[in-house]
């Protein structure tokens, strides 16, 4: 086994296992983790399966179920264990997804609250990270080509009502001026994703768990809106985005049968 541990704003330590070890900041860039590509060319210099657009091109595509193991056989398991917060975690799942690498297995220590973390039920400890077993998750994305770590908000840019409407696969999930933003999860199986309505209630706003919708992809039109994955917003305001789970599964280090 390959260890890679990537300290994204964090001070790195000795670590008991044997790992390369990588000082990042705390939310890395595209550029700095170009590192990854030369790892997976190493390990797997040739992928016999086939490439997402082979995948897409296919005419009896499959609807995507449990979540599966990597179907990729490298020359020796890489695992890329992860220091930092949600948002770091989610440019290092990005980087993966970009390189078609999610056949590398991610580990998370996360470095203060983590909703990826709450999610997959980690307990944060280097055993866990270097010595737990891989059990596969969907991966969600959006338009923009951004992985979703822990969590995805949609809000009006200027703040208040959105002037829009969102979508979780067949079923609405709010209406023009009915909320003042959604907030979108990553689910541990199929379908993919589960996402909740947010609405201000006097000075207050409150998710509204029985607007509750699951399925494999959101999509939302509207007016002004501002997106944000793990925390990090879009730079300019979108009128419409969409969300939804990649062809291909994460291989997270996590509990699980």
């Amino acid at each position: 086994m390959q260890f890679l541990a990537l300290f994204c704003g964090v001070a790195p330590a000795p670590l008991p296992y044997p790992a390369e070890s990588h000082e990042l900041p705390e939310v890395p860039s595209q550029r700095e983790l170009k590192f990854l590509d030369d790892v997976a060319k190493q390990f797997l210099p040739n992928d016999p399966t086939p490439s997402l657009d082979e995948i897409q091109r296919q005419p009896d595509v499959k609807p995507q179920g449990a979540p599966e193991r990597a179907p990729q056989h490298p020359s020796e398991p890489v695992r890329v264990v992860v220091f930092g917060t949600d948002a770091a975690l989610s440019a290092v799942l990005t980087r993966l997804m970009r390189i078609d690498a999610l056949w590398i297995e991610i580990a998370f220590c996360p470095n203060g609250d983590s909703v990826a973390a709450q999610n997959w039920q980690l307990d944060g400890t280097l055993s866990e990270a270097f010595e737990g077993a891989v059990h596969p998750v969907p991966l969600i994305r959006d338009d923009a080509g951004i992985a979703v770590a822990g969590s995805a908000a949609i809000t009006a840019w200027e703040g208040g009502p959105i002037t829009g409407e969102a979508i979780v696969d067949d079923a609405t999930l709010f209406s023009p001026g009915q909320a003042v933003g959604a907030q979108l999860i990553p689910t541990t199986n199929a379908p993919g994703l589960a996402a909740v309505r947010i609405e201000k209630k006097l000075f207050r706003t409150r998710t509204v768990q029985e607007s509750l919708r699951v399925g494999r992809a959101l999509q939302v039109g509207g007016i002004q809106l501002r997106i944000e994955v793990d925390g990090v917003s879009r730079k300019r305001a979108v009128d419409k985005a969409t969300f939804y789970r990649h062809l291909r599964d994460l291989q997270v280090v996590r509990p699980g049968k």
